[in-house]
């Protein structure tokens, strides 16, 4: 008689909708339907999830939040070394970004334990395309800093389109910061993605400084485009690429020699001529 194969645990995490809940991978459900334990930033909205989509909550919701994740990886890695399969979950959007989970991942890396991470919504990502800002190179920053000397720094040094979190009750003094620096810069701001009341406003820094200086309600994702002098830059970088091209050069040699002339990227430079000439 052979000995039966123990069960070799397993931690996925799994992302959820950022407001509708139809947004939701067949993946994602099917894990949740047969995970041992799903752990949750938010038990009730993870509930709420679970009950759209008839699965049986069956007493396997365990909070896991920023006051007491450090407890529950520890808890959570053992489980999994014998056998668990764990569901991580946030409230909403990728575990990880912004939200907790970090030490549970880091728990389970240490002690060689498998890890799946499945693809779905990400506010970041969705406001970053719907701002129509450029997306071949930007920056995630998770919230903005609320120190008015931090935030002018990291707005000030923006090279590339930049992606952040941002309070409704602070939008409106940001947005004023922003067309101090630059009333031109293009900026997006994505309120309620995916939600009754979605709104995507596109617009210069002066301009929507102007729209959102009163009240602000709802979940908000500030999208920024490049500095107006490292805009101008690039785009004076890419014509001269394109002059060249046109002359007969090749593709990456005149990139590269663009790129050691402005200082811009050599490889930006050629993805970007590589999708206009698509």
């Amino acid at each position: 008689m052979t000995a039966s194969k123990a069960k070799v645990g397993r931690l996925v995490v799994c992302p959820t909708p950022i407001g509708n809940l139809a947004d939701v991978t067949l993946r994602v459900l099917r894990e949740l339907a047969e995970a041992d334990v799903i752990a949750c930033e938010d038990t009730r909205r993870t509930r709420q999830l679970l009950d759209r989509h008839d699965i049986d909550a069956g007493g396997r919701l365990l909070s896991l939040h920023e006051h007491n994740e450090a407890a529950r990886a520890r808890e959570l890695r053992e489980r999994i070394g014998a056998g668990a399969q764990v569901a991580l979950v946030s409230d909403a959007g990728t575990p990880l970004v912004s939200d907790p989970g970090h030490e549970l991942v880091q728990e389970c890396l240490r002690a060689g334990l498998p890890v799946e991470v499945l693809p779905g919504p990400s506010a970041a990502v969705t406001a970053l395309v719907a701002s129509g800002l450029p997306a071949v190179r930007w920056r995630f920053v998770g919230f903005l800093p609320r120190k008015r000397g931090e935030l002018t720094a990291l707005l000030a040094q923006a090279q590339d389109t930049l992606v952040a979190y941002e309070s409704p009750r602070r939008l409106g003094g940001t947005l004023a910061l922003l067309a101090e620096l630059d009333p031109g810069r293009p900026v997006a701001v994505c309120r309620e993605l995916t939600k009754l009341h979605e709104e995507v406003a596109r617009g210069s820094a002066r301009e929507l400084a102007g729209r959102f200086a009163g009240e602000v309600r709802g979940e908000v994702t500030l999208v920024v485009g490049a500095t107006a002098g490292d805009a101008a830059e690039r785009e004076g970088a890419l014509a001269a690429l394109r002059e060249l091209v046109a002359a007969g050069a090749r593709k990456r040699p005149a990139a590269a020699a663009v790129a050691k002339l402005t200082g811009v990227g050599a490889n930006e430079l050629y993805r970007e001529l590589a999708g206009g000439d698509g």
